[in-house]
C-alpha cells in the first residue's frame, strides 16, 4: 500500500502515524508538506492529529485553507482514500470533505484517556476487519471533539450509514451527539475520527484494537 502523511505546523502525531503505516503495510509513507499541490500517486492520504497552527480561530480552520488541502480534495473526488484522525478530522470538516462540526468538549476540558468504541458500520473500506457492533478500545486526546450536526444533516448521515464509530458503554468523552466518534463521506472514501487507532496497533501499546482500521484499507487495496 502506498500512503502519504500530511505535515502541517503544529501537528505532533505524524511520527506515530508514519510508524503505524510502516509497520502494518511494510512500506514507509511519503510525507507531504502544507504548501505542496502536486501530490504523489498513493492509495491512502492521512492527516494526523495535533494542534495545527495552534488551534487558532477554530481547530483545523487555518490548515483547511492551505494549498495542500485543495490537492487532497481533488484526490478525494478521484476516489483516493483519505483518513483524518483527531485534528485531521477537524481539518476535513473545516475543508468541507465531511459533514458536521466539532465543538469544544462539553466538560470544557482537554480529555486524554482510553475509551471504548462501537463499530457502527463494518461495511466500509476502513472497517471490514471488524464486525458490526464490535466494541474496541482506543485512546483519545482532544479539547474540541464534540461532534455536532443540525437535525437534517444528522438524520441523513445516520440514515445513510455514514456514522462509522460511536463511543460505547458510557465512555463518550466530549458530549458528541448520538455518541458519534467517526463519520465517513457519502462516497465512502473519506473517514474522520477523533480517537487515535495508530496508538493501539501492537502489544507494545497494550493492545491492537486499532490495527483493524489500517488492515482493512490494506486488504481492500490488495484485493
Amino acid at each position: 500500500m502506498k500512503s502519504a502523511v500530511v505535515q502541517l505546523p503544529g501537528l505532533n502525531r505524524d511520527r506515530d502515524m508514519i510508524a503505524a503505516l510502516t509497520k502494518i503495510s511494510g512500506v514507509a509513507p511519503v510525507t507531504v508538506w502544507q504548501t505542496e499541490t502536486d501530490l504523489p500517486d498513493v492509495d491512502l492520504i492521512v492527516i494526523p492529529g495535533g494542534f495545527s497552527y495552534g488551534d487558532y480561530l477554530r481547530c483545523g480552520a487555518i490548515a483547511a485553507r492551505m494549498p495542500v488541502m485543495q490537492a487532497i480534495k481533488a484526490k478525494a473526488e478521484a476516489g483516493v482514500k483519505v483518513l483524518g484522525v483527531c485534528n485531521g478530522f477537524q481539518i476535513l470538516l473545516e475543508a468541507g470533505l465531511l459533514p458536521g462540526a466539532l465543538m469544544r468538549n462539553s466538560s470544557l476540558k482537554f480529555v486524554c484517556r482510553e475509551v471504548k468504541l462501537e463499530v457502527a458500520n463494518a461495511e466500509t473500506d476502513f472497517t471490514r476487519a471488524y464486525d458490526k457492533g464490535q466494541i474496541i478500545r482506543c485512546p483519545v486526546a482532544h479539547h474540541d471533539g464534540n461532534f455536532f450536526a443540525d437535525a437534517e444533516t444528522l438524520a441523513a448521515i445516520e440514515g445513510d450509514g455514514q456514522v462509522v464509530f460511536r463511543y460505547a458503554e458510557g465512555t463518550n468523552p466530549n458530549g458528541s451527539l448520538n455518541d458519534i466518534a467517526g463519520v465517513i463521506n457519502a462516497k465512502g472514501n473519506v473517514l474522520g475520527l477523533m480517537p487515535h487507532p495508530e496508538n493501539l496497533i501492537e502489544a507494545a501499546h497494550g493492545g491492537s484494537d486499532g490495527r483493524g482500521l489500517f488492515a482493512s484499507v490494506l486488504d481492500v487495496i490488495a484485493a
